[in-house]
């Protein structure tokens, strides 16, 4: 019972800090504003019939969205991954989940379970489990097997996170051999593996490293989670000694615009998710137009995915709404015309 009172409070600490504090990047951007749509005058298009369905990790999705991964193993996370489901399953979108490493906890792992269980309000959707590099070991495949299957989930999203561990409490700070077990424990999975940060980007250098033993990619699709929207190493100082106590080291990440164009050119065919700080429909067209498969988005729904569903909806028809206008004022017809036309350097 201990340990579940102590997860309750760092699980409501993060939320509240990513609720009221100031957890943005304040020297870094994504970069996409470094970028403009191709506008097209006399576009063919009819807005109506603009496509924006896809296909990612095996699932249809209606729009190139994910619910980007937020929380989980406590109360308030249950409510909150719900309402979110929900809104997924509405709108025909991916979701994706928080760490679900509390699972692996025999005290906690029923009780940590049901914060994480969406599938009975959102049958349809690509639901993405989570896990952390860390915790991706040959001994632990079991528990991770059976953290997916209790869940329902599509996949597997594997998170790397160096920085951020760095600045928590009792942090996993040991990366040494990580890249030899990720290449050893895909394979043992039956799930697709995408691999992703939490918003300090992956780039060119950890490609280098990813196709470094084999020159092959061990995962099925990458998000790049780039730096610009909200930043992990901020949360966690202000978790951890309650102040900004690096200030340098919480402006610290790959923007988000340099880390997909960096992985596309490396990594020509795999799934991209573009992520960290998509906040508007434009943002996403432009990350789609440079090279993502789709975007996701997490922060901005916190506080409507506390408030009810219904308000989770409506920020995100809105997003998704302002996405199929950019197409339309392209002259896109649907993604693949979008990327085809690409987004213009700005001067």
């Amino acid at each position: 019972m201990g340990d579940m009172v102590l997860l309750e409070r760092r699980k409501r600490r993060h939320i509240e800090v990513c609720l009221d504090g100031d957890v943005g990047y304040h020297g870094v951007t994504t970069g996409l504003e470094r970028y403009r749509l191709p506008y097209n005058a006399l576009t063919q298009t009819r807005l109506d019939d603009v496509g924006l369905g896809t296909e990612f990790l095996g699932v249809r999705l209606r729009a190139p969205v994910l619910v980007g991964a937020m929380t989980g193993g406590a109360e308030l996370s249950g409510l909150i991954n719900r309402n979110l489901a929900i809104a997924a399953q509405q709108l025909g979108i991916g979701m994706m989940l928080g760490s679900q490493r509390v699972m692996f906890n025999n005290a906690l792992g029923e009780a940590a379970a049901a914060s994480f269980t969406v599938r009975d309000v959102a049958p349809d959707v690509l639901l993405v489990g989570n896990i952390g590099l860390a915790q991706l070991t040959s001994e632990a495949v079991p528990d991770i097997a059976a953290a997916l299957d209790r869940v329902g989930a599509n996949a597997l999203a594997v998170h790397t996170n160096p920085l951020q561990e760095a600045m928590q409490a009792n942090g996993d700070t040991d990366c040494a051999g990580s890249l030899e077990r990720l290449h050893e424990v895909v394979p043992m999975l039956d799930y697709p593996v995408l691999l992703k940060e939490v918003g300090h980007g992956i780039g060119r250098s950890a490609v280098a490293e990813l196709l470094r033993l084999t020159g092959e990619s061990p995962v099925a699709a990458i998000d790049v989670a780039g730096a610009g929207g909200t930043s992990w190493s901020r949360v966690e100082q202000f978790v951890h000694y309650g102040e900004l106590r690096y200030p340098d080291l919480a402006d610290w990440g790959i923007p988000t615009a340099q880390a997909l164009l960096e992985v596309r050119a490396a990594l020509p065919r795999i799934p991209l998710v573009a992520s960290g700080g998509i906040r508007t429909g434009s943002d996403a067209a432009k990350a789609l137009a440079l090279g993502a498969d789709v975007v996701a988005v997490a922060r901005p729904l916190l506080s409507a995915a506390i408030e009810s569903a219904a308000a989770v909806v409506e920020w995100l028809q809105r997003f998704i709404d302002e996405l199929r206008v950019c197409l339309h004022g392209c002259g896109a017809t649907d993604l693949l015309a979008l990327r085809g036309l690409g987004a213009v350097p700005v001067g």
